[in-house]
């Protein structure tokens, strides 16, 4: 009896110590949930910010301060959690997506009821959602020709400036700003599900498109979707770019299959929400002509994508009043400067640093920096375009989307998971290339959760500097005992380190 129960157990547990990995994320999630209540953001006329728990958790620095410590440990948490994850899966044999699949349902819900954290993005769609409800052209004004508009918590950013969001998510905005009426709470609810659907689209289509590629699904789903910066950008800040990336990762997938027409409506769809997937379109078009495509066949089906996608943005213009307008922004959107985290950023603060050290005129720099890394970029992806096999398309596709991302003068943390599914579906190597996904991710987690949080006007003088201090030095003594002290995980880095090519002809040599 108890030999010929063995194998059932050993069957019914396939990955020894799967759950605890499971629970241990779902208790960092959890702890990024009760963080968010003293750091997230909420609008000024939310009913919550006069409930006495918010009250001392939000207004009383001994609240913010362990609000601001939960949050920072459950991020690290829910990170090693990961990390275990990719240790007891590594085989990623048949029912490994299942385990990537349930990780992803468990380690969400706890921020599907989360403040806003890491950004306030979705004040500013709700700002924008008032702005066709009122017949106004959010490509044209800003949110500060709506009454009340700060205090529906939208950031000052976006005052003056134009949306750079496509118009399906113009629409989309007006739809949950009809249905909510002035609840502001409900309102990031609404737009949390909205996200969670393009979180779902990549959970689907990832390990499909990763196994038209000769990769691991479950690896790929792992590597993007249980990946807890996207978890906490894509659902705890119910960002549009989910939706945006969902969608694109949908019509990749499509053109593989040669479902071209339905690729191109996929895409557009994209497109309507965040038009930097533009730069997908011309790899679409190439995708469904086939591999063994001459050229001018190719350039006929560039010419029948540019067609389609053309018809399905006249239509949605025509329909919303709107016509091109995004199109206008994506071409001149001024954006927010420059971030000190972007090479462009860096460069352009370098240089105007010079400059005004001599006392010499420096206003030209940033656009004269832009102007130049918008050609780069360009001129990668027409180089990609033309040049490789078809084999490597998805792959050149990423190479492209990345060189728009790396060549720009601002790089925000969620702009790395545009790309990520794309060069997780084509593969990743176990080596610098894992290296290099794990210290970014790593660095990225740090960042927000230091930077990206709310602490009242009265408080910021004398509070801001201190927790931002504890949360960076949560953050370095976790990955420091992560990388190098953890009896777990302390073999990650070094073993992918030494599976690095140059390393090991360092050693031979």
């Amino acid at each position: 009896m108890v030999s010929a129960s063995k194998p059932e157990v050993l069957e019914s547990q396939p990955y020894p110590g799967v759950n605890k990995t499971l629970l241990s994320g779902i208790v960092g999630s959890s702890m990024i949930l009760f963080g968010s209540f003293g750091t997230g953001w909420l609008a000024s006329v939310s009913p919550l910010n006069r409930d006495p728990f918010f009250i001392m958790v939000r207004t009383e620095a001994t609240g913010v301060t362990i609000s601001v410590i939960l949050l920072a440990l459950g991020c690290w948490l829910l990170f090693r959690a990961w990390w275990r994850l990719g240790q007891k899966l590594n085989s990623w044999d048949e029912g490994s997506l299942k385990i990537v699949r349930r990780a992803v349902w468990l380690w969400s819900i706890p921020m599907l009821i989360a403040l806003p954290i890491m950004s306030r993005d979705v004040f500013a769609y709700i700002g924008q959602g008032r702005l066709v409800d009122a017949g106004q052209d959010p490509y044209v004004d800003g949110i500060s020709s709506l009454n009340n508009w700060f205090q529906l918590g939208a950031d000052t950013m976006w005052a003056q400036d134009g949306t750079p969001y496509g118009p399906l998510f113009l629409t989309i905005e007006f739809i949950v700003v009809n249905i909510v009426g002035g609840s502001t709470d409900v309102a990031v609810l609404a737009f949390r599900g909205i996200a969670l659907i393009g979180v779902l689209l990549c959970l689907r289509y990832v390990p499909k498109l990763a196994e038209l590629h000769s990769v691991s699904g479950a690896k790929a789903a792992w590597m993007t979707v249980a990946n807890p910066l996207f978890l906490v950008n894509f659902v705890a800040s119910a960002h549009n770019d989910a939706l945006m990336v969902g969608l694109s990762v949908w019509a990749v997938y499509l053109a593989c299959k040669r479902h071209g027409f339905w690729a191109i409506v996929v895409l557009a769809a994209s497109i309507g929400v965040k038009p930097i997937t533009l730069v997908l379109l011309p790899f679409i078009g190439l995708l469904w002509a086939g591999p063994t495509a001459s050229w001018p066949r190719r350039i006929l089906y560039w010419a029948y994508s540019g067609t389609i996608f053309l018809a399905l943005m006249t239509l949605v213009g025509w329909m919303n009043g709107y016509w091109f307008g995004w199109l206008d922004v994506l071409l001149n959107y001024k954006g927010v400067g420059v971030s000190i985290i972007a090479p462009l950023g860096m460069l352009t603060v370098g240089l105007s640093g010079i400059f005004n050290s001599f006392g010499l005129e420096s206003g030209w720099v940033l656009p004269v920096v832009k102007s130049g890394g918008q050609l780069l970029a360009v001129g990668l992806a027409i180089v990609l375009m033309f040049r490789g096999k078809y084999s490597h398309l998805v792959q050149r596709m990423g190479i492209a989307y990345a060189g728009i991302v790396v060549l720009s003068p601002v790089i925000q943390p969620w702009y790395l998971l545009w790309l990520l599914p794309f060069f997780a579906v084509t593969g990743l190597r176990d080596d610098w290339q894992m290296l290099w996904l794990h210290l970014t991710t790593i660095f990225f987690l740090a960042y927000q959760a230091a930077d990206q949080i709310f602490v009242w006007q009265f408080l910021q003088e004398s509070l801001v500097p201190r927790v931002q201090l504890i949360s960076w030095s949560i953050s370095i003594i976790c990955a420091l005992y992560l990388i190098f002290l953890d009896p777990k995980t302390k073999t990650i880095c070094p073993e992918l380190l030494s599976s690095t090519n140059w390393l090991k002809k360092k050693k031979k040599a």
